[in-house]
């Protein structure tokens, strides 16, 4: 799978996108009007407000309404609360066939990635010592707080017990997830962006999120080691070694994921009223523009793009399949 590189995050590079929109040509014809309703999960936030507003700039009107959650609870919107939406945004494109297929979709189009890292302030206890060798020992001090999100709503809450799954083996430290798991200091919150509050307010010392996410808030972060930040494809047999289960498509039953190189991914759900803005909005997604966004976001872009089945994925969208 080939990735680009990430872009610094900073100001001066989105004003430019913005200002190069205005000479991207459509890959459409203009005239499309109407609402776009777009779920995504939370750490698509900035990327996707970002590509809607250059997206507008073709699209003028094209009213795109978006809603954040997390990957879990945004795809149940659709299959178990029926709201209608013309696209969907998953951190974790396993999310899309595990809950949506056969009745709410059929292909998926996998177009960022991304990796786990340990947030932080300032003022977190031991922020001056914290680092990639020593954060498991930090987090267990007393007094220290550390979040996550909910693995049953978010894929980054099953992915942080994946990355302390690994851990035990990367660092050889028996019995650190059951440490970590059953901490005093372990806090949940439904997805990984509700961690920030807590963490700028005081209330919580350390938040495992997405780089992309902790670039955005301009927080301090901990880089992991690539044998544990789900970050780096050589790694993939020894990820899959991590297993977490989270509640399934009916009450009681559950579904186990088991740790991937983090992977987004994107579909429109099947009957869509809104199908013909959702490929429009997806199209500027996968395009230069849309790539440019994304990696400005600290969200490397997965090019070309891969899907379960090109044959099932809207016509105009091929072109950015391998």
């Amino acid at each position: 799978m080939k990735r680009f590189s990430v872009i610094g995050i900073c100001l001066a590079v989105i004003m430019t996108l913005g200002l190069a929109v205005g000479c991207a040509q459509p890959a459409q014809e203009t005239g499309l009007s109407g609402t776009l309703h777009i779920f995504h999960a939370g750490s698509l936030t900035a990327p996707f407000d970002e590509v809607t507003r250059s997206f507008n700039q073709i699209y003028p009107d094209v009213e795109v309404l978006s809603e954040a959650a997390g990957s879990a609870t945004t795809i149940r919107k659709v299959t178990e609360l029926q709201k209608e939406c013309g696209v969907i945004g998953s951190a974790d494109y396993n999310l899309i066939p595990q809950l949506m297929f056969p009745d709410f979709a059929d292909w998926y189009i996998i177009f960022a990635t991304n990796q786990m890292c340990i947030a932080y302030t300032d003022s977190s206890q031991f922020a001056d010592e914290i680092n990639g060798d020593n954060w498991y020992e930090v987090l267990q001090r007393d007094g220290v707080t550390y979040g996550r999100s909910d693995p049953d709503q978010d894929p980054c809450g099953y992915r942080t017990l994946m990355v302390w799954q690994l851990a035990e083996e990367h660092y050889n430290v028996l019995g650190l997830y059951d440490a970590l798991y059953e901490g005093e200091g372990d806090v949940m919150r439904p997805k990984s962006v509700d961690l920030i509050a807590l963490l700028e307010s005081g209330d919580l010392d350390y938040a495992f999120e997405y780089t992309s996410v902790a670039a955005e808030q301009k927080l301090n972060y901990v880089k992991l080691p690539p044998q544990i930040n789900l970050a780096d494809e050589t790694y993939s047999d020894f990820y899959n070694t991590a297993v977490v289960e989270i509640a399934g498509t009916e009450p009681g039953t559950t579904i186990e994921q088991r740790g991937t190189a983090i992977v987004y991914g994107v579909t429109i759900p099947t009957g869509s009223t809104e199908y013909d803005l959702g490929v429009a909005w997806i199209d500027y997604l996968l395009s230069d523009e849309g790539i440019a966004i994304m990696e400005a976001y600290g969200q490397p872009a997965v090019v070309p793009a891969q899907t379960n089945d090109s044959a099932l994925v809207p016509e105009p969208l091929q072109k950015y399949l391998d």
